[in-house]
């Protein structure tokens, strides 16, 4: 086995270890509320920033800014994925100068782009659902859940559903892709100690 094949071996599991846990902290200990409730949500309807659509609100909101629901899900699933990505490249520049490597910044930046963009297509639904389709997966996306809502309903995408479970597994999968992109780039260009 040469030096480099253990480099890129070692740095192989560090990142793909990193992306993997660091997801799920980043996922749920990082995601407001507002980013949670909101990246999915799509329509015409006018809302205002909470949600609340136009017309249903408890209270006077004269004069305060309205946008559509497909805008208000846009922008929660971007500052979302923002805050994702930052966590994401922190963490992968901490782990990796722990163990005395220093990634590229253009390796680091092609892997986060990876996670970035298709973390941000899946958490937006449709992409998610398209894929379920496609790999005949669309019954048990739609009906495999643990969680009802008080009036019997059942919980479409929260924990102890068959669509939280897939988009974890997506995400998981699309981060290993990451990994390997940004090893390949880190072994391409060489490291630095």
């Amino acid at each position: 086995m040469t030096d480099n094949t253990a480099r890129g071996l070692g740095l192989f599991g560090a990142l793909g270890t990193t992306f993997d846990l660091f997801h799920e902290s980043l996922d749920h200990w990082f995601q407001t509320s507002w980013m949670a409730c909101n990246k999915r949500r799509h329509g015409d309807q006018r809302v205002y920033r909470d949600g609340v659509p136009v017309g249903a609100e408890p209270d006077d909101r004269a004069g305060q800014p309205t946008l559509t629901a497909s805008q208000l899900g846009r922008r929660a699933c971007t500052a979302h994925v923002a805050v994702y990505t930052a966590g994401q490249i922190a963490a992968a520049t901490a782990v990796t100068r722990m163990l005395g490597y220093r990634l590229p910044p253009s390796a680091v930046l092609a892997g986060a782009a990876i996670t970035a963009g298709t973390h941000w297509l899946l958490d937006r639904g449709p992409t998610l659902t398209r894929l379920a389709a496609l790999a005949g997966r669309s019954e048990y996306l739609a009906s495999v859940t643990v969680v009802r809502q008080p009036d019997g309903a059942a919980e479409q995408h929260g924990a102890g559903t068959a669509w939280n479970e897939m988009d974890r597994s997506a995400h998981r999968l699309l981060g290993w892709v990451a990994t390997a992109v940004t090893v390949i780039l880190a072994l391409t260009k060489g490291h630095r100690s």
